[in-house]
């Protein structure tokens, strides 16, 4: 699932009013992250991640470590906060534009 640069204004523009539904602490990304992202996905779709500290390299594949493990695709990083996005295939909720 690859988005438009349209659509991921759009996500962007949608995100901005959220507040980070996961936050990760010291241990960083782990499969049980993993397993909570992917229920909070799965009911809003949108969702914005804290990032545990560390450097530019390490957030990066904290990023990785949880798109790839949750089929999602990332839509924006600023600083230690990243939002991802997931289309629910049985119940859409956000409309997409083109």
């Amino acid at each position: 699932m690859a988005l438009s640069p349209s659509q991921r204004r759009y996500l962007r523009s949608l995100a901005h009013d959220l507040h980070p539904v996961i936050l990760l602490g010291a241990k960083g990304a782990t499969d049980a992250v993993v397993k909570e992202l992917d229920l909070a996905l799965s009911h809003h779709e949108l969702v914005k991640v804290k990032l545990s500290g560390g450097d530019k390299e390490e957030r990066q594949q904290q990023i990785d470590f949880l798109a790839e493990g949750t089929r999602s695709e990332s839509v924006q990083q600023i600083g230690h906060i990243v939002v991802l996005f997931r289309r629910n295939e049985d119940e859409p909720k956000l409309a997409l534009p083109r």
